[in-house]
């Protein structure tokens, strides 16, 4: 049996397009609320309505409340936010994604494909300036002490 695995082929980093995620929350059955980040233009995919946010300290407070509050702000935070480069990259979901848009699943600077692994294979994701490539323990050349 095969696993699949998703990676970035081009240097930048691996992203997901918007209408990727848009996609990926459609199947999983997650409703999303994104919102673009005005100075930067960098889009949070809330999974929370704005009024069910108010536990989430705004940037003008971040430095009047303590740090305990910064903590629980975070850890909700966490909670209320799809970030897209914290799926996993054998979620199911995700391959099917990747594989049912093809290029339209690229978000900026990337090159989505899709790698096989035998399952039970040790694999670990290289990456190098956000070039990925997936690797097993047979690919590399192993030194004896």
């Amino acid at each position: 049996m095969m696993v699949k695995v998703v990676y970035n082929a081009d240097y930048g980093g691996f992203s997901l397009s918007e209408r990727a995620v848009l996609r990926y929350a459609e199947i999983k059955g997650l409703t999303l609320y994104p919102e673009k980040e005005p100075r930067f233009g960098f889009t949070y995919y809330w999974l929370a309505p704005p009024d069910e946010r108010d536990s989430i300290v705004s940037d003008e407070d971040w430095w009047k409340v303590s740090d305990e509050d910064r903590v629980a702000s975070n850890k909700r935070y966490a909670e209320l936010v799809l970030e897209p480069r914290e799926i996993s990259r054998t979620d199911p979901v995700l391959v099917r994604v990747v594989e049912e848009l093809g290029e339209s699943a690229n978000g900026e600077h990337a090159r989505l494909r899709v790698a096989e692994v035998t399952a039970g294979v040790r694999y670990r994701i290289d990456e190098y300036d956000g070039r990925e490539s997936v690797m097993t323990v047979d690919d590399y050349e192993w030194m004896m002490a």
